[in-house]
C-alpha cells in the first residue's frame, strides 16, 4: 500500500494488521499516533463525518484554540503516516471474529487486525424546527463550553425538548445575562418548583408555545418565531441534539451496553476496554460529553492498553508448554 500527503490509503488493503482503528476523527488519529509509534502495524479507517464538522472551529484545547476541526484532522493524518500508520477513507459496515478480527468494507474488501479499537462517535440528530439544521454550529449551538466565550453577552435562546432544558438554560446563564427559555413542547407544569426558583434566580425568562421557526436577517439569526406568530429577538439559540450512539460494530461483536439519559454507550473500563477482549473505545462511541481534547486522551490511553496487551499475550504464547 502507498499513501498520498495526507497519510490516505490509494491501493488496496492486503495482510493482516495488529491493530484496525475504526474512526479517523480526534480519537482514532491518537489511537493510532500511539500505535505507530510502538512500532504496530496500524490501519485506520475514516468514513469522514466527524461530530464537529457543521464548526468553523474548536476551544478549549489547549495549544489548538481556535483551530478548525478540518486542520485539526489534517495535521493529525500527515503525524500519522510519519510512523507508518495506514489511512482508507472507507466505512466499517460488518465486523466478525475467529482467530482475528475481520472488518468488512463498504467499498469492498475485508481486513484483518488481532486487536480493535472502536471511536465511531455519535451522530447528532436535530429537533424538527425550520431552520436549526442550517444553522448549526453558526448561531445555532449546543455546548457553552465549546461556543459560549465567542457568544457572550448576546441574547440567547434555549429550547426546551425536555426537561433537562432546564438544566442548559441554567449554565448558558454564565455567559449571557438576556435567556430565554422558550418551552416548546414542554409543557409549564413539567418544570419543579426548584426549576422555577433557579430559572428566576439566574434570570432566565421562560416562554411557553412551540416554536415553529427562525428569523433569519443578513444571513444571521435574530428572532425566534413561535406558532402563534410571535416573535422574539434572539440572536443565538441553544439546543439539545438527541444523541445517536454508533455502536453498530460493537453490537454485532456482542459488547454490552449500559443505557444513560443520552443513549446506550459500550460497558468499559478505565481504559475503554470494551466487554469484548481484544475490543476498545474512544472519544464519542463511549459516551456523550467527550470533548475533543477528551476523545485525543481517550484514544491515547486506549492504544496504550491495546499495545500492552499485545506485548504480554505474545509473551504468553511464547513461553507456553
Amino acid at each position: 500500500m502507498t499513501q498520498n500527503s495526507t497519510g490516505t490509503a490509494t491501493k488496496d488493503l492486503r495482510g493482516r494488521y495488529d491493530v484496525v482503528v475504526v474512526g479517523g476523527g480526534a480519537a482514532g488519529l491518537s489511537a493510532a499516533l500511539v500505535l505507530g509509534r510502538s512500532r504496530l502495524r496500524t490501519l485506520v479507517v475514516d468514513a469522514g463525518e466527524p461530530r464537529n464538522a457543521p464548526s468553523d472551529h474548536m476551544q478549549g484545547y489547549l495549544t489548538r484554540d481556535g483551530m478548525s476541526p478540518a486542520e485539526f484532522l489534517a495535521l493529525g493524518r500527515k503525524e500519522i503516516a510519519r510512523y507508518g500508520v495506514e489511512l482508507v477513507r472507507d466505512r466499517a459496515v460488518d465486523v466478525s471474529r475467529a482467530e482475528d478480527f475481520a472488518v468488512e468494507l463498504a467499498g469492498g474488501g475485508t481486513v484483518h487486525a488481532r486487536r480493535l479499537i472502536v471511536t465511531t462517535g455519535l451522530g447528532d440528530e436535530l429537533p424538527a424546527v425550520a431552520g436549526i439544521a442550517e444553522r448549526f454550529g453558526r448561531d445555532v449551538l449546543h455546548c457553552p463550553f465549546c461556543h459560549g466565550w465567542e457568544v457572550r453577552d448576546e441574547r440567547f435562546g434555549v429550547l426546551a425538548t425536555s426537561p433537562l432544558a432546564v438544566h442548559q438554560a441554567l449554565m448558558v446563564s454564565g455567559w449571557s445575562d438576556d435567556v430565554t427559555l422558550f418551552l416548546h413542547t414542554v409543557a409549564e407544569h413539567e418544570l419543579s418548583d426548584d426549576d422555577l426558583r433557579r430559572l428566576a434566580a439566574a434570570g432566565v425568562k421562560v416562554v411557553p408555545g412551540e416554536v415553529a421557526g427562525l428569523r433569519i436577517e443578513d444571513d444571521a439569526l435574530t428572532g425566534v418565531r413561535l406558532a402563534d406568530g410571535t416573535v422574539h429577538d434572539r440572536t443565538v439559540l441553544f439546543v439539545a441534539p438527541k444523541a445517536v450512539p454508533r455502536t453498530g460494530l460493537m453490537e454485532r461483536l456482542g459488547a454490552e451496553l449500559q443505557d444513560t439519559p443520552f443513549g446506550a454507550y459500550p460497558v468499559v473500563d478505565p481504559t475503554g476496554r470494551t466487554t469484548v477482549p481484544g475490543v476498545w473505545t474512544a472519544g464519542n462511541a463511549m459516551g456523550f460529553a467527550e470533548q475533543v481534547i477528551h476523545a485525543a486522551s481517550g484514544g491515547y490511553r486506549a492504544a496504550t492498553a491495546v499495545v500492552g496487551d499485545l506485548i504480554m499475550s505474545d509473551l504468553d504464547a511464547a513461553v507456553a508448554p
